[in-house]
């Protein structure tokens, strides 16, 4: 065995120094010859050496919306391990959240860490084997994207369309399930794009009398409108956090059932996305009775935000919820008429009360008006978007936002810069 005594280590280790003082020489500084010939071409930037600067906003466009400082300040409590069995008690808490405002008692109810949009492709990475049929029923931009999202899963992709600001009859889906008995229908509650609100009492039904499984976007709606995935019978439902549940925009709630998961087992393909397989996600989130696995780093911070925003919304109550956001979307919109303005959709029953949009009457520069909500008062209203770009303005009633304050102060505005935009046009 080899042996060395304590003063053979000694000349051992005097040695190695020797050889890489002499091999590798330093500077003054302490860093190698070798390393000081390369020259750094990127400097620290400026822009960091001053203090971090965010204006406060009224955001009453179509999300992300303000946040309660309750919320602000659960996103600043101690970090935790994304394992730590402190931190994923909160994680069961926000699950029981979800149930609640999901109105389900499925097992599989987690997250997405990402926005709304991560919601949507992790329901089209797991329902969707390639070939598919999969049925988008389309009338704005999300039943666009989801169509997008489900060809780049290769699925035969059949399409629906009703009008911008119209929605779906039952007698419309029987037909359509009829013809292309479709293995998913994909349906959007509150389409942000147009503020149309599609009815889906009756619809899931429907889709188990002719086999299909049903997917429902709740982002834009959810926790202002009714919504029961249990009793209408919806299998896949996703929402983000950003809108009604009035947190920042990092996580996308869903929920699967057992129908849905019966589906994603029996699949002969693997599920193409890891990061958005709902098998990991469901085990990561505590909802299949099996030890959590690291899957990814959970967005620590975000899940107490979360987790606050629905305790309080869970305070709160859904009926009051419901009520609160009915009630300021027809303040609004009596006090539009008031202003001679139109609605885009104009059957009342077909409005969503979180996302008003608002007919740009002729020879109005839309910009301006939004421009000048924003310059003079730094409040924001939005555009239109997909089938109504150009034609609307959308006013977001959501969550933290939806108030009678906050509908006097659109309204305000709104006639000021109507008045603004008219006197410059008077003016040239």
């Amino acid at each position: 065995m080899f042996s060395v005594g304590a003063r053979g280590v000694r000349r051992v280790v005097r040695s190695m120094v020797a050889a890489t003082t002499t091999s590798t020489p330093r500077t003054a500084t302490g860093v190698s010859a070798a390393a000081e010939v390369i020259k750094m071409d990127v400097s620290q930037p400026q822009s960091l050496k001053k203090a971090l600067s965010v204006p406060n906003k009224l955001l009453m466009g179509p999300g992300p919306v303000n946040i309660p400082l309750r919320v602000h300040n659960a996103m600043m409590k101690p970090m935790l391990g994304h394992l730590h069995p402190e931190f994923t008690e909160i994680m069961d808490e926000v699950k029981e959240g979800l149930r609640y405002i999901f109105q389900t008692k499925a097992n599989v109810v987690c997250c997405v860490s990402g926005t709304g949009h991560a919601g949507m492709e992790a329901t089209m990475c797991n329902l969707i084997e390639p070939n598919d049929v999969i049925l988008i029923a389309q009338n704005g931009i999300w039943g666009e994207r989801a169509a997008d999202m489900a060809h780049r899963h290769d699925g035969d992709v059949r399409v629906i369309e009703k009008p911008a600001g119209d929605v779906f009859s039952l007698h419309d889906l029987d037909s359509a399930l009829s013809q292309h008995k479709p293995a998913i229908l994909f349906m959007v509650q509150g389409e942000s794009s147009t503020g149309a609100l599609q009815p889906l009492e009756g619809v899931g039904s429907l889709c188990r009398k002719h086999g299909t499984l049903l997917a429902v976007d709740t982002v834009a709606s959810l926790g202002g409108v009714p919504f029961y995935m249990d009793a209408w019978e919806i299998d896949v439902v996703y929402t983000g956090s950003q809108k009604v549940i009035s947190a920042p925009p990092s996580m996308a709630p869903m929920a699967f059932n057992d129908r849905a998961m019966a589906k994603v087992h029996a699949r002969k393909t693997p599920i193409r996305s890891f990061y958005t397989d709902i098998t990991w996600l469901a085990n990561y989130w505590g909802c299949d009775g099996l030890p959590r696995k690291y899957h990814h780093t959970g967005p620590v911070s975000s899940v107490y935000a979360l987790r606050e925003a629905l305790s309080m919304m869970c305070e709160e109550g859904l009926e009051s919820l419901w009520s609160r956001h009915r009630s300021c979307a027809q303040k609004l919109y009596d006090g539009l008429a008031d202003l001679g303005l139109q609605l885009f959709v104009d059957d009342p029953a077909k409005r969503t009360p979180t996302v008003t949009t608002i007919c740009v009457p002729n020879g109005v520069d839309w910009t301006k008006v939004t421009k000048y909500f924003m310059s003079k008062y730094r409040v924001e209203i939005s555009g239109g978007l997909g089938p109504s770009a150009g034609k609307v303005w959308r006013v977001g009633l959501m969550g933290y936002n939806c108030t009678p304050e906050n509908v006097d102060k659109v309204l305000s505005i709104m006639k000021e810069a109507l008045a603004n935009v008219s006197k410059l046009k008077s003016n040239l």
